[in-house]
């Protein structure tokens, strides 16, 4: 299945301060996750972040700040968010189908989040330029147990395409004009 812009909803799992020293990779899965958020809301896409005990594990990282001022952010205890009733009450007002999922850490929040909202009966999408862990067997393998739970494992590109879905409009050369950052 393909993804479609009015069906969607972007959803950015724990990218806070005090876990990104830690991620493998972290500048890279920033950039792709702030590309990938910044077209969203160009499409009017809605954003939902989650924050996970950010008294403890600080706040969105600020990389991610002119999103943050544009999404709903929820915080939670629980390392699947689907566990939390706020969050659950905040997806079902988007009455969205397809959730495009990302952030940190794959193989804890993001795998248990995904998994239980396909259960639900969501249609889960993981871009994995847009996940990261500590350790990359940890992202390698929560990314095959993902796909094994048939979350389709995609790229932020493939996102940003499925979503644009043609050339030639105003959206797509509006937004091309930053496609090589």
């Amino acid at each position: 299945m393909l993804l479609s812009s009015k069906d969607s909803i972007l959803l950015i799992v724990d990218a806070q301060e005090k876990l990104l020293p830690a991620i493998h990779q972290r500048d890279n899965v920033t950039s792709r996750m702030r590309w990938l958020a910044e077209i969203a809301l160009q499409l009017d896409i809605p954003v939902l972040i989650t924050e996970q005990y950010p008294k403890g594990l600080g706040y969105t990282v600020s990389a991610l700040q002119e999103i943050i001022e544009s999404a709903r952010v929820v915080e939670k205890t629980n390392f699947s968010a689907m566990q939390e009733q706020s969050f659950r009450d905040v997806l079902s007002d988007y009455d969205k189908k397809q959730v495009v999922v990302m952030g940190m850490e794959t193989h804890v929040c993001v795998l248990q989040t995904a998994i239980e909202m396909k259960q639900e009966g969501y249609q889960v999408f993981l871009p994995s330029d847009c996940v990261g862990s500590r350790r990359p067997n940890d992202k390698d393998s929560a990314i095959t147990r993902m796909r094994d739970n048939n979350v389709e494992i995609i790229t932020s590109e493939m996102a940003a395409f499925e979503w644009l879905h043609k050339s030639g409009t105003d959206t797509f050369r509006h937004i091309s004009r930053n496609w090589l950052k």
